[in-house]
Parts: C-alpha cells; structure tokens; sequence
C-alpha cells in the first residue's frame, strides 16, 4: 500500500513543484536547475560511491561486521537514482542522502527495525563446520568419502592433424 501511496504522490508532488518553480522563475531556468541537479548530483555520488567502497573494503579487511558500509552503499545508489529522476521532490531526497549524517540517521532508524537472526563469518561455512565449531584441518577433519575432494588421473589425447593448418580464424601452432 506505501509503494502505491508512493508511485502515486511522487509525481503529483513532483508536476506541482514543477508548476510553482516553472511559474516563478520561467521555463528555461527551471529546466536548467533541473539538468545542473543531475550533473552535481552524478559526481556527488561517484565521489561518496568511492568513499563507502573504501569503507567496505576496510570492514572486510578488518573482518568487522560490513552491514553499515554496505547500507550505505546502497543508500547512495538509491541517492543517484533519485538525483537522475527529473524533478525537485526527488532531487531534495537524493542530496539528503549523500549527506554522511543522513545516511547514519537513516541506518541508525532502520537497524532498529531489522533483527539479525544469524551472521557468520569466515569460511567455517565452506567445510560443512556449524556456527561455533571450532575450525580444523579441511581435509583431515572429513572421513575417508565423505568430501567434496575427487582424485583422478589425466592424459592429454588432443589429435594432432600433421600437414593441416588451422582456420584463418585461430591461431595454430608456429
């Protein structure tokens, strides 16, 4: 019901503002303010894109929970979507997002919302170990069959065709 409430009042917002700036200030400054928003807003988001990459590079560096830069990440994505969509209503969302203390407040409001019922980290998860357990030799902790690990033998048989040259398409053997 709120994704309709919102897909219907966004554009009547939006064709209102439209009606009120276009009314005051004209139709080619209007328009202008509208492509200058879209230009300011894409390098606004490049530039906090690469500081919430580099956050998120340090959360994984540093094995720390990466729930806060990745929701920043995609609070920035959303923020140049919004930026990219013509008109004022969004443009004023969208630079409200690419400010770090927004963004905070927004994670801060919705994380108390969202309960977490399980997170792990590491690669005790890749060989078959339970949240806790603690982690041992990969191959010596499996009983003889019970693995992921296939042993076998290889011969290459690739038939060599003496006197024949390859297709002008692929380079053969010089």
């Amino acid at each position: 019901m709120y994704i309709f409430l919102a897909f219907l009042m966004v554009p009547l917002i939006e064709i209102g503002l439209f009606i009120q700036v276009g009314g005051a200030i004209g139709l080619w400054p209007t328009l202008a303010i509208v492509v200058l928003t879209a230009v300011l807003g894409t390098a606004l988001v490049r530039s906090q894109g690469r500081l919430a990459l580099g956050q998120m590079r340090n959360s994984f560096q540093n094995l720390s929970d990466p729930a806060e830069p990745l929701a920043h990440g995609a609070m920035i994505l959303f923020a140049g979507a919004l930026l990219l969509t013509p008109g004022f209503f969004t443009d004023a969302i969208g630079f409200a997002l690419l400010m770090p203390p927004v963004r905070i407040a927004v994670y801060h409001y919705i994380s108390k919302r969202v309960t977490v019922s399980q997170f792990q980290m590491g690669s005790g998860a890749m060989h078959g170990q339970r949240p806790g357990q603690e982690r041992g030799h990969p191959h010596r902790d499996h009983p003889a069959g019970s693995g992921d690990i296939i042993d076998g033998d290889f011969e290459d048989i690739t038939p060599s065709r003496p006197g024949k040259k390859p297709s002008g398409w692929v380079e053969g053997p010089k």
